[in-house]
């Protein structure tokens, strides 16, 4: 069972990316606030649900979430300044577009983040395992991303993103061996 918050009585945000380890595609956040007292058996790490439970889970959080946010970074730009920092400036594209709430908390996915100005935070490892929030923002990250990518395969059928994310799947490194990169690879990554 997910607990449901940290602090008691403050406003907190769970966030979390998707994509970080992708050869193509941007890198996506989400920030979710929960109400403190919402509880949903099914929420859990984005990776342990399927497509089909993923996308239910979207409508429910979307749905009873107090607020929520979801941002992207672009491969140009994780090229730029690197996965991680691209995927600490997607969390906090997120938190800045937070409309109703402003956390008072930030619950963070992993164990590395660069303060937001004004919200104090912290990093737990596993974090869209333990926290509904932390999974809640896992899920939105996630399928986001994955309708992005979907979305973009269309363009470049060839990389088979539609079934891989972008991920490195032997099939996606065989398709940039034989066709090249496209304008969605990230070149700074190993592509081959």
């Amino acid at each position: 069972m997910l607990k449901q918050y940290l602090n008691v009585n403050v406003i907190e945000a769970g966030c979390d990316e998707a994509g970080r380890g992708c050869l193509a595609g941007p890198v996506f956040a989400a920030a979710v606030i929960l109400p403190p007292d919402f509880n949903d058996p099914l929420i859990n790490d984005s990776k342990q649900l399927n497509h089909k439970q993923r996308m239910q889970l979207r409508k429910v959080i979307e749905h009873y979430a107090l607020d929520w946010a979801v941002a992207s970074v672009s491969n140009q730009e994780i090229d730029k300044i690197n996965i991680l920092n691209a995927a600490i400036h997607a969390m906090h594209i997120a938190i800045g577009k937070l409309s109703k709430l402003k956390p008072e908390h930030l619950l963070i996915d992993g164990n590395r983040f660069k303060p937001y100005p004004g919200i104090p935070h912290t990093c737990i490892i596993k974090g869209d395992s333990k926290f509904l929030s932390i999974a809640a923002a896992s899920i939105l990250a996630k399928t986001y991303r994955d309708e992005f990518m979907v979305n973009i395969s269309k363009e470049y059928p060839l990389y088979n993103w539609d079934i891989n994310k972008g991920y490195p799947t032997k099939k996606h490194r065989e398709s940039i061996a034989k066709h090249g990169t496209t304008p969605y690879h990230r070149l700074s990554f190993r592509l081959l």
